[in-house]
């Protein structure tokens, strides 16, 4: 048992193949695999293809570098068989060998649509296919939308392509833009793709570059003769174009596919036979071998799809479109359903943002009515204070109103005094202005008869004078007698007669003189008396002024107070005119008393 055991380990051991490694390298994944020695490279390729998932097949292919060109590797040869690097891994890179003619009819599978963009992309960038400005920009924006999906303006802000390498150097030195506004020119078209899902944005891109003229066209140099003429073979899925060496844009000759009857090749030298047996032959050279393998594998690989577009799909292609088909309803549907939840879900994130908002809103506006209900609750206080106060006020403002009244009262009861004592006041001046008069009457009487006593008393002092000049006379004139009689003897009748009516006469006027100073003295002394009780009663009168005065003094300060009553005040300020009226009236009259009887009353008024 142990020994059959052995051989059959032993037998293990001898049966484990032989491998190396290999690296393969696609547009967007690296993968390493362990490979026999014995595989062919079609063996590898389907391996590459299960692994990366695509059915596609007849697009691409696995190349490697060889010295300074490129080649193929061969599906019936043994890997190791080939010219294939020596190193370890064997690095491979699994790219589009072949193009389609329009890529929205012959792209089936999505992964084949990726892979093709994903390689033009690299090879616009790289300037291995001549794109103008504007349509790089416009590629760009595809590009943009297949990698990031829909423009959001919230999410996508300014700069966020700066990472991103979505035009060629050329394009970039050709303007003097700054990478900012090159962005902006980028977003302004990516903007415009909203809703377009990134296999769309992905055959959009490869719909506009399959329209540039570098597109799918392998080129190669060769000779037109052994001797110069350098030109360069271009080979794409329309067929055989020749251009100038300095012009990779517009071929100055064209062999398509449906024209050519055979191609053929013996050792550097190339033949195209056209269809058309009246036109010319063909023919081109080619330095290197290896480069002659690769154009005449192109050329068949090209044709043989040229063909085949031409003829039914196999049931193959045909299974595939159908799947792809039903997957793209599929996925549009998805698209559609998954577009239709997005804009519920925005909606409903509007929605909620809105509540949100409205929450936020409202608990603002509650919070507000909160302060608002604490102002009023403390305004309230306040004005239950102040009503309180208010309270006060009035019963303080009715006690005053009662102190007022009773005032005012007061007021029109002093008012109605003041009125009583003005009427007696006025009778008083009427009697002092009366008896003013009288006295002034009086006064101008007694110095008309002033006068005339004077007069009189002048004439009587004239009289005497002359009398006693007369007697003086009369005596000079009888000295000498007498002193001739020592007696005197009786005077005579006539001459006693004579003489005594003089002596008479004097005696007369001694008396008259002196019974009129008597009168004119006891006049003075009762002028005396009626000045001095005029003067004692304007002196009453000047005390009950100065009372009044006092009193209208009180009531205006009481009517400036309570400034309740106008009539009081209108009243007070009659009376107080009407006192200083009465003055006035009494000074007057004064005035025109004797300067000697009113001298002292008028120094105390």
């Amino acid at each position: 048992m142990a020994f059959v055991l052995n051989m059959s380990i032993l037998g293990l051991k001898k049966k484990q193949p032989k491998t190396f490694k290999v690296k393969v390298i696609t547009m967007d994944a690296e993968m390493e695999f362990s490979c026999e020695v014995k595989w062919k490279g079609k063996d590898l390729f389907d391996l590459v293809c299960r692994t990366v998932g695509l059915r596609e097949t007849w697009f691409f292919g696995l190349r490697y570098t060889v010295k300074d060109t490129y080649a193929w590797l061969k599906q019936e040869k043994r890997v190791l068989d080939q010219e294939v690097p020596k190193d370890s891994p064997i690095m491979f890179h699994f790219l589009a060998k072949f193009f389609p003619e329009k890529v929205e009819e012959e792209l089936v599978q999505e992964i084949t649509q990726h892979l093709f963009f994903l390689q033009v992309k690299k090879q616009i960038l790289d300037e291995e296919i001549f794109c103008s400005p504007e349509a790089s920009v416009l590629l760009a924006s595809y590009a943009v939308q297949a990698k990031y999906g829909d423009y959001d303006p919230n999410f996508h802000k300014p700069g966020f392509l700066a990472q991103d390498e979505l035009l060629p150097k050329r394009v970039l030195m050709q303007y003097q833009m700054t990478a900012d506004m090159w962005e902006e020119k980028i977003t302004a078209w990516y903007a415009e793709h909203r809703g377009i899902a990134r296999d769309e944005a992905e055959m959009e891109y490869l719909k506009i570059a399959q329209d540039l003229e570098m597109y799918g066209v392998s080129y190669f140099h060769i000779t037109q003769n052994k001797r110069d003429t350098d030109l360069l073979l271009g080979v794409d899925a329309q067929g055989l174009h020749i251009y100038s060496p300095n012009n990779k844009l517009n071929p100055s000759k064209s062999f398509p596919w449906s024209g050519i009857r055979n191609i053929s090749y013996s050792e550097k030298e190339f033949t195209i036979k056209p269809l058309d047996k009246k036109k010319d032959v063909f023919k081109f050279y080619s330095s290197q071998l290896r480069v002659n393998k690769l154009i005449l594998q192109l050329c068949i690989g090209n044709h043989d799809l040229f063909m085949r577009r031409r003829k039914v799909d196999s049931i193959e292609v045909q299974q595939m479109k159908a799947q792809a088909k039903e997957e793209k309803a599929r996925k549009k549907m998805e698209r559609q359903i998954l577009a239709r939840e997005k804009q519920m879900r925005e909606e409903a994130e509007r929605a909620k943002e809105e509540m949100e908002r409205r929450l936020f809103q409202l608990q603002d506006e509650a919070r507000l009515a909160n302060e608002a209900l604490l102002r009023s609750e403390e305004t309230a206080d306040l004005l239950a204070e102040k009503a309180q106060i208010a309270e006060e006020e009035a019963k303080l403002l009715a006690h005053k109103a009662a102190e007022a009244e009773q005032e005012r009262q007061r007021l029109e009861v002093t008012a109605m005094k003041t009125k009583e004592e003005k009427r007696l006041m006025e009778q008083k001046m009427r009697e002092a202005e009366q008896l003013a008069v009288k006295l002034v009457e009086q006064s101008e009487r007694r110095l008309k008869e002033a006068d005339h006593l004077k007069q009189d008393l002048t004439e009587a002092k004239d009289a005497e004078r002359r009398a006693k000049q007369k007697l003086l006379e009369i005596t000079k004139t009888t000295y000498p007698l007498i002193a001739a009689y020592s007696t005197p003897p009786a005077p005579p009748e006539p001459a006693d007669f004579g003489y005594e009516p003089a002596a008479s006469r004097l005696d007369f006027k001694d008396s008259d003189m002196k019974r009129l100073s008597m009168e004119i003295e006891r006049e003075r002394l009762e002028y005396m008396e009626k000045s001095k009780h005029l003067q004692d009663q304007l002196k009453e009168l000047k005390t009950e002024i100065e009372s009044l005065k006092l009193e209208e003094q009180q009531q205006q300060q009481q009517a400036n107070m309570y400034s309740l009553h106008n009539e009081a005040r209108g009243y007070s300020m009659h009376s107080s005119g009407s006192v200083f009226f009465t003055a006035a009236i009494i000074y007057q009259v004064l005035s025109r008393l004797p300067k000697n009887s009113n001298a002292e009353f008028m120094q105390e008024v």
